[in-house]
């Protein structure tokens, strides 16, 4: 017994080191690949915009007199201005709108929820300046309601009023999908103990409903205000005179070549875009569950004059969102606004064929296959890589803070940074300046956080378990993912793939400064119909974009039926 004691060291033994499986390596090196992308496609651009802030023309180091210059300016203070309480007045109009819409919903037992639900996500199918069209023809200085427009002391549509309109037009849907599901989690428990103690409706609403979706109203205010504070089309088509930051950056970078003091101001729209990121983190952070594990889900209760006034409500938003829809739709088949009203080809035969535009249609549609195809994956692969591998916790987390960096960048910020850093001197990545790649690029750049988030929200979903005994069998990584973890998750690629598609068809201020004339977009091309009077061609493009995203909004539905009976039988 002795002798063996003996041979036992009494020392402290060394650390065991465990050796570093080869499929672990594959991982870092597709989390590396993944952090190179992002560093080149996201961090050198935004880079690029601090570095050009502090330089002067001849690229000479100047510190801050680029910012001293524009407080100096008078205009540019002006838009800064102008793009702040334009800002918040959208956020006033649309966020109780939103949330009288979403309360309705959740709240009601009104009829055909389905169809009103549905109605509120068109203009998300169509880029943001279709509303602004659909106001010069309403309210323009031929519009069918321009004797209304006067009756409320609104000389005219073009400018701050116009902006506002289109802007609460565009961003509904962005507000009403984050306080629906601020809405929904609610515990029936506590309005059934509020109704045994005889609590009124309004004091249930003011102490049960608003606390509970408090953080809910918190970002759909701060992702409103940032969307219009950073939005391009409908200021350029509607604003005429008001000028707002977003258009300060394109007439600063385009019109007058100063890229100094246009990258001061899109430090300036950057900055709110992060402070919102910011804000929304830290709500994020702060909110509670709603619904414990004993919670029981709110159902509501019959009652018929409620929920007439909640249906009349609805449909009411519904008829406006139609119409604005509609009068697009109509003008784009208009012979000659507004003396021949008769239907015919005319502004879709010249935007499609006269103005070239079919070219660009086709662009857009490349562009946005791509950006679906390749976005989804470098997102989905990201994800995973992040949330179901091992090792390498510094580059874990640069990868995760680079990931969701996107949210605050707006699409005009990005697409300057690509300018500087790309059209650079002597970088070996300028070869796809100007290309449908790096448009692809930028788009997949510009969205990519909620593809990530969304991704990541699939994969918690899954027991870590899976991966636990698969690496106990020595089954490498990929076997997993491919045979366990893939098929589970297809629905949730398909979404992604649909996101990233829509938006990339309707996406103007990320690609504004990057296209060329072989390489125009079709959203690019109705600014340019636009710009050349030419408004009932690009009428007719906006409303071809919108057909098309609903077509393939179609196929994606029918791609995630295929998908639920091919990989979720496991469900039934």
């Amino acid at each position: 017994m002795n002798t063996v004691a003996a041979s036992v060291p009494l020392g402290p033994s060394a650390p065991v080191r465990l050796k570093i499986h080869w499929t672990e390596r594959i991982a870092h090196a597709g989390m590396v690949l993944v952090a190179a992308v992002l560093l080149a496609f996201l961090a050198s651009p935004l880079g690029a915009i601090l570095m050009k802030a502090i330089e002067d023309t001849q690229g000479r180091y100047v510190g801050l007199a680029n910012f001293i210059a524009y407080a100096q300016t008078p205009a540019l203070l002006e838009s800064l201005w102008n793009s702040l309480w334009v800002s918040g007045v959208v956020c006033l109009v649309v966020i109780p709108t939103a949330f009288c819409f979403a309360y309705a919903l959740t709240r009601s037992r009104m009829r055909f929820k389905a169809l009103v639900r549905t109605i509120t996500l068109v203009p998300l199918l169509a880029p943001s300046l279709l509303a602004a069209i659909s106001l010069i023809y309403w309210f323009g200085n031929q519009g069918v309601l321009k004797a209304w427009l006067t009756r409320f002391g609104i000389e005219q549509i073009y400018g701050a009023p116009g902006i506002v309109l289109a802007e609460t037009f565009a961003v509904f849907p962005h507000a009403l999908m984050i306080l629906i599901t601020a809405l929904a989690a609610a515990d029936a428990r506590l309005y059934e103990a509020a109704d045994a103690l005889g609590t009124t409706a309004r004091r249930k609403f003011l102490t049960i409903t608003l606390p509970g979706a408090k953080y809910g109203l918190i970002s759909a205010t701060l992702v409103t205000f940032t969307l219009v504070i950073t939005d391009f089309g409908i200021p350029k088509v509607i604003g005429g005179n008001f000028n707002v930051l977003a258009t300060d950056v394109f007439k600063l970078v385009i019109g007058q070549q100063d890229f100094p003091k246009g990258a001061v101001v899109a430090l300036l729209l950057l900055a709110p875009a992060v402070l919102t990121f910011g804000v929304d983190h830290w709500v994020s952070r702060k909110q509670t569950a709603m619904l414990s594990a004993r919670a029981v889900p709110y159902r509501p209760k019959r009652a018929p004059l409620f929920d007439a006034v909640m249906s009349a409500y609805c449909w009411a938003v519904c008829a406006l969102i139609l119409a604005m829809l509609g009068m697009a739709v109509f003008a784009s088949f208009a012979s000659f606004w507004p003396y021949n009203l008769t239907p015919s080809w005319r502004h879709y035969t010249m935007g499609l064929v006269d103005a070239e535009v079919g070219e660009a249609f086709v662009n857009s549609l490349v562009m946005a296959t791509g950006t679906a195809t390749v976005g989804t994956l470098l997102v989905f692969g990201g994800a995973y890589l992040l949330e179901k591998t091992q090792g390498a916790k510094p580059l874990r987390s640069v990868v995760r803070l680079m990931a969701l960096l996107p949210m605050a960048v707006p699409g005009l910020v990005l697409g300057l940074g690509y300018i500087f850093f790309f059209n650079a001197p002597n970088n070996p990545l300028g070869g796809l300046y100007h290309t449908l790649t790096l448009l692809t690029v930028c788009t997949i750049v510009h969205f990519y956080t909620t593809g990530h988030l969304t991704a990541v929200t699939a994969l918690k979903a899954l027991d870590p378990e899976f991966e636990s005994v698969s690496a106990s069998l020595k089954v490498p990584f990929f076997k997993t993912f491919w045979r366990v973890t893939l098929p589970i998750c297809t629905p949730a690629l398909v979404d992604i793939a649909r996101y990233f598609f829509i938006n990339a068809m309707t996406t103007i201020s990320a690609v504004v400064f990057l296209y060329s004339p072989e390489t125009k977009v079709a959203s690019i091309a109705i600014l340019n119909l636009d710009e050349a009077g030419e408004i009932g061609a690009a009428a007719a493009m906006a409303i071809l974009i919108a057909a098309a995203n609903t077509v393939a909004t179609l196929l994606f539905m029918a791609l995630g039926w295929w998908v639920d009976r091919r990989t979720q039988a496991w469900k039934g």
